[in-house]
């Protein structure tokens, strides 16, 4: 599933956050009131998470998250702890220490690469196949804080920089030309871009997916993505995302999972 509703992952959110309220419920079957933790109020939440944003509304109609904002700060020392990894991967590689690989990162696209805080903020977080489509197509999205000035010094550490995305191959046109605008001065081909081909998956997944039925989860998807694209003579020294699913599976000596409390990707 591309992504799940928006509404249900606000309300799972409260675990993330800590603000779990309790009460007490009384039942049919149970004359005494029983503890519960009720769900946090989603109201309260969306506002929590405009300020972690630092939400603010232009005058052409479009959401932007501020570069001062709890998030950026948070995103900066992520990749501070990366840049300094990566330094020191590099470093490994010319030594000789790679067996002749080289070194590479994969970054995720969506609010990993590119911010969709705009799309999530108009739809009220609520996932529609068709106006996220639409909205993909438009390539307008700004880059996630930071981003490419890590992908811009990873490739001056000698770093390869590949990009796996869950969009499906429809949209890899909005998705490069949008990275291109964003400032990923980066290749963008097909064997640097992976997007989800269910008509024509690649050999490489035939353990989950055919032309006939694509049975790919997310995780099968990058996982086996990751592990071609080693397969190929690279070491994946960091694997980037912003979903847990985007870095399960191995194949990445490190993985650097970036904030999103905007939705959940199973």
């Amino acid at each position: 599933m591309r992504k799940s509703l928006r509404v249900a992952a606000l309300a799972t959110l409260c675990t993330v956050t800590g603000a779990v309220l309790h009460g007490t419920v009384a039942t049919a079957d149970q004359d005494r009131p029983r503890a519960t933790a009720e769900p946090h109020n989603i109201g309260l939440l969306v506002g929590e998470i405009d300020a972690y944003y630092g939400a603010t509304k232009g005058a052409d109609g479009v959401w932007k998250s501020s570069p001062d904002s709890p998030y950026a700060k948070d995103l900066a020392r992520i990749q501070a702890q990366a840049k300094k990894d990566i330094k020191k991967a590099a470093r490994r590689a010319d030594h000789g220490h790679r067996h002749g690989r080289k070194p590479a990162v994969v970054l995720d696209v969506d609010d990993t690469a590119l911010l969709s805080f705009d799309y999530e903020k108009s739809t009220n977080y609520t996932y529609n196949n068709d106006s996220w489509d639409a909205y993909v197509k438009e390539a307008k999205r700004p880059a996630v804080f930071g981003m490419p000035e890590l992908v811009a010094y990873a490739k001056s550490k000698g770093v390869e920089v590949f990009f796996l995305t869950g969009l499906a191959e429809s949209q890899r046109q909005g998705a490069v030309t949008n990275l291109a605008r964003a400032g990923y001065a980066t290749p963008l081909d097909r064997a640097h871009v992976f997007t989800k081909d269910k008509a024509n998956p690649p050999a490489y997944l035939s353990h989950c997916a055919t032309p006939a039925a694509w049975k790919c989860d997310t995780v099968q998807f990058k996982e086996g993505t990751r592990k071609h694209i080693e397969s190929t003579g690279y070491d994946i020294v960091g694997s980037f995302g912003d979903q847990v699913s985007d870095l399960a599976g191995g194949y990445a000596d490190k993985t650097y999972k970036l904030p999103n409390p905007t939705y959940f990707v199973g």
